[in-house]
């Protein structure tokens, strides 16, 4: 069961109507990386897991997006402002202005359609988390680059904010995977000796297959 709060998790606003700003907001609100995705992402992998702690966090997660999924909407729409003009978007997506009536809708920065091929679900529970690990960092990636480009301040204050969230997120998620890293997938993870070689085929005349100890780079 879900219910919806009309209170915002962080209030949303802007200087002034922007419609290429809107554009670019578009990328986290139907994007690969954006909330949909992640709200859709982490409710689908807690369909079958077992760990009641681990399920609540994926669905308190999922349920965040969702939420920040509303923040970005908001945004956009207060960005798009109040009459259709495309020519007020040089670069980007110009279907909020000729289709939806300056709705947000489902697509990203370029204009193309939320899919559902951008959730990742394995059933295996350490696959996943290291799947949404990567999303979250991926996530906060995007809003950067989406900070550095709009000048807007009550915006930039709204990116913060979900920013922010992503890097809390993502350590959640290295917490949960910590705690069952030795499950799953991961249990004989490496354990045979394929595992354990090294190809240095950066310089072929040394390698494993014909019998050397290649050690790999060390990053420590």
């Amino acid at each position: 069961m879900f219910k919806h709060e009309k209170q915002l998790f962080h209030p949303v606003g802007v200087e002034r109507a922007n419609p290429q700003y809107a554009a670019l907001l578009q990328e986290q609100l139907g994007g690969g990386n954006g909330e949909l995705k992640s709200a859709m992402q982490y409710m689908s992998q807690s369909f079958r897991i077992k760990d009641q702690k681990i399920k609540d966090l994926f669905l308190d997660i999922a349920a965040e997006e969702l939420g920040h999924m509303e923040m970005v909407a908001q945004t956009i729409c207060l960005l798009n402002g109040h009459d259709v003009d495309a020519e007020k978007v040089p670069s980007g997506e110009i279907q909020t202005h000729v289709q939806l009536g300056l709705n947000p809708g489902l697509i990203n920065a370029s204009g193309y359609s939320w899919t559902g091929d951008y959730v990742t679900v394995t059933g295996d529970l350490c696959a996943d988390l290291l799947s949404n690990i990567a999303s979250e960092q991926r996530a906060k990636v995007v809003y950067e680059y989406l900070y550095r480009q709009i000048e807007d301040k009550k915006v930039r204050e709204t990116i913060d904010f979900l920013l922010n969230r992503e890097e809390a997120h993502n350590q959640l998620f290295r917490d949960a995977f910590n705690e069952v890293q030795e499950s799953g997938s991961n249990r004989d993870f490496g354990t045979t000796k394929a595992a354990k070689m090294y190809f240095s085929l950066s310089n072929p005349g040394a390698n494993a297959f014909a019998g050397g100890d290649v050690k790999p780079p060390a990053f420590t």
